[in-house]
């Protein structure tokens, strides 16, 4: 059973850095992209970057490029999502999400993370 937790979210002045891991994909060996997306309350679900489990795609959304970067850590199996010169319009709940596609898309994803919330304050 796949289980997607986010970490590393949290409160930081703009300007500031945050990064955001997502774990729990690796217990599917199936599993071909792992996907960041931010929501804010009323809106719609924004993609942010998506990544290859083990490479292949590896792309940022043009709303954040040069500000954020996606990785994966072979290591700690996590795909970490480094956010930098954070501005308070990047103030959203993240979430991570994992499928056997890839996607910018929200609905092609079937695994989803709880979300963690970034706040930036000017």
């Amino acid at each position: 059973q796949v289980q997607v937790v986010e970490s590393g979210g949290g409160s930081v002045q703009a300007g500031g850095s945050l990064r955001l891991s997502c774990a729990g994909f690796e217990y599917s060996y199936d599993l071909r992209c792992v996907a960041w997306f931010r929501q804010i309350p009323g809106r719609e679900r924004e993609g942010v970057a998506v990544r290859g489990i083990g490479g292949g795609i590896k792309s940022v959304a043009a709303s954040v490029e040069g500000r954020v970067t996606i990785s994966q850590d072979h290591f700690k199996n996590t795909v970490d999502l480094q956010k930098n010169s954070l501005k308070p319009e990047d103030t959203a709940m993240y979430y991570c999400a994992a499928d056997h596609t890839c996607s910018w898309s929200p609905n092609a994803y079937t695994y989803w993370g709880q979300g963690t919330q970034v706040t930036v304050s000017s």
